[in-house]
């Protein structure tokens, strides 16, 4: 499915969000731990925006590496990457988030932005976090929630059955995506009932950040 609509998903992303998730990456990187050359994994990277928007934004940034299931998604993440002259900085891996073939205790942060909810087992994808991170190192969520406020979430709900799937079918090409994408939104998990997965899955100091009126959440946990 997102191999499907990789070609079209930078701009509705921009178009759907109406421009907040380019606001919602910012405090990914405000969220990071402390430290220079910070070595991060971004899981379900998709087109590598995350990647370039810390290394934009996080002078203090090393090696780091984005890893998705999508080839499709992949493809367009390598053009970018090399347009801005940072293959040598920014690697591209495909694998799954549930199975990082990658060695334990190695990354300072791990990130993960509206992916969790399209991992098949949201608690091995956690675990795989927690062991892929040095000690004290951070795991940084971001994903879509319900607002607490009856009236937006009214509004917000009608936005995301009936609005959002019209629109991103006929930019996309792809009806069946974004309806899907919004099914899997009402039926995730979030605020504790999602900190309490992270808990299980060994992070402490788990905190949720509502971000937009509590449209999406940034879930920070340490190691």
């Amino acid at each position: 499915m997102f191999d499907r609509i990789a070609h079209r998903y930078d701009l509705l992303n921009r178009l759907l969000s109406f421009g907040r998730d380019v606001a919602w990456r910012k405090q990914i990187a405000k969220n990071l731990p402390q430290g220079q050359d910070l070595k991060i994994l971004d899981l379900a990277t998709g087109t590598a925006d995350v990647l370039l928007a810390l290394n934009q934004q996080v002078p203090h940034m090393g090696n780091s590496v984005g890893l998705d299931m999508s080839g499709g998604m992949l493809h367009f993440g390598h053009q970018k990457i090399r347009n801005r002259g940072l293959d040598q900085k920014l690697r591209l891996v495909r694998g799954d988030a549930t199975c990082i073939g990658l060695a334990s205790a190695q990354f300072h942060a791990t990130t993960i932005s509206f992916g969790i909810r399209n991992v098949i087992n949201v608690s091995q994808g956690l675990e795989e976090m927690h062991r892929i991170l040095q000690p004290g190192g951070r795991a940084l969520i971001l994903e879509f929630s319900l607002p607490p406020n009856k009236l937006f979430r009214h509004l917000y709900l009608f936005y995301f059955r009936h609005i959002l799937p019209l629109l991103g079918g006929i930019i996309s090409g792809d009806n069946s995506a974004y309806k899907y994408l919004n099914q899997t939104v009402e039926t995730f998990p979030y605020g504790q009932e999602f900190c309490d997965l992270m808990i299980a899955a060994g992070f402490k100091n788990v905190t949720p950040k509502p971000l937009t009126l509590g449209i999406a959440t940034l879930y920070v946990g340490d190691k």
